[in-house]
């Protein structure tokens, strides 16, 4: 466990980690960020910071020395990083959390072999292996690549044979999985925290809303009947158990059916505190943020009571230039990420909304 002025190590400088280290002092707890050469918010609100890149081991070996505990804002950590880190200092969540949530084949294998619901899918290796698919998991189909996809990165739909030899060639030519297209309502998230004690604490669910395959909007309460929100949270629980995990964790569903049909399927895991979570830093009792810093430095889990009912959108590319306006505004809670350059697509902030619930 740790004491008040000991140090947690983050990977990554964006604005998980920033928001993680913002988390943390409250607490008494120090920040150490490592991150590669560029735009790095996170450095600003740290008490220390290594800009690195991710294989210069002596820079690893210091960044150990220095903390006392190693997280990460994003899932992508090079194993080999994650490796030289975990001789050294306890990394968590653990490798086997990264193992199973880098490679989107691998993810899709541990969530079927856990018995839980997900869209039919096939590892691709070459073009005779899509079509062999394809004609077993139908059309339209989904193509992804098995690494670093986010954000609708590194993947085509298909819609007919005679674009799969494209699709496949646009993303490399193999190293994919194939999806079966789910004719989704609607999409969900569940925010999870998983302590070192095994306990596991879930946020409500989270109804989301995606514009050009980012997320726009969070709305709490979902629009999800009782049934379908309760196996929502059971999974996410039953994932954080089989991981082993340490930490906050998201599960993203999609939501197929209506009335007594409801029900989700998994989509993907993210080993980390999540977009649609960042509704609870006003949103609920403790934060997702504090909940993984709480987590990781082996406290006891906060309340995940939500405070009313929450509006969060995402403030993208330029629409962070509004915040003047935002700012003016009763009851909007703004988050600027002190990114240094705008760009079409890049999230730049959010802004948090919430309501007195509805009575009947």
């Amino acid at each position: 466990m740790l004491q008040p002025g000991q140090t947690i190590g983050i990977l990554g400088g964006g604005q998980l980690a920033r928001m993680l280290a913002m988390a943390a002092a409250p607490y008494g707890l120090h920040c150490h960020i490592f991150a590669p050469r560029g735009d790095n918010p996170a450095f600003e609100v740290a008490q220390a910071h290594t800009e690195a890149a991710y294989d210069d081991f002596d820079a690893l070996a210091r960044f150990a020395a220095a903390v006392d505990v190693i997280t990460y804002e994003f899932e992508n950590v090079p194993a080999a990083t994650a490796a030289f880190l975990q001789a050294r200092k306890p990394v968590r969540p653990g490798p086997k959390a990264l193992a199973v949530t880098q490679d989107r084949l691998s993810e899709k294998e541990f969530l079927q072999a856990a018995g839980l619901p997900l869209a039919g899918f096939a590892a691709i290796d070459s073009l005779s292996d899509l079509k062999a698919a394809l004609a077993r998991l139908g059309l339209p189909a989904v193509l992804k690549t098995r690494r670093m996809g986010y954000d609708g990165k590194g993947q085509a739909i298909i819609r007919s044979m005679d674009e799969a030899e494209a699709a496949l060639a646009g993303l490399g030519g193999g190293d994919c999985v194939l999806e079966a297209f789910v004719p989704f309502g609607r999409e969900v998230s569940v925010i999870a925290a998983r302590g070192l004690d095994g306990q596991v604490r879930a946020f409500d669910v989270c109804e989301n809303q995606h514009r050009h395959h980012i997320l726009s909007k969070t709305l709490l309460p979902a629009t999800l009947g009782t049934t379908a929100s309760g196996l929502a949270l059971d999974y996410a629980a039953r994932i954080g158990q089989n991981l082993d995990y340490v930490g906050v964790f998201t599960v993203e569903y999609f939501v197929v059916g209506t009335g007594a049909d409801e029900h989700v399927l998994v989509n993907e895991i993210a080993p980390r505190v999540h977009n649609s979570g960042h509704w609870t830093i006003e949103g609920a009792q403790t934060s997702q943020f504090a909940q993984h810093i709480r987590a990781i430095a082996g406290w006891p889990l906060g309340s995940t009571t939500r405070l009313g009912r929450v509006e969060m959108d995402n403030l993208v590319g330029d629409e962070a230039a509004a915040w003047r306006d935002i700012i003016g505004q009763d009851g909007a809670h703004l988050h600027l990420y002190g990114k240094a350059e705008i760009r079409n697509g890049r999230k730049m902030g959010h802004v948090t909304r919430i309501f007195p619930e509805k009575t009947a």
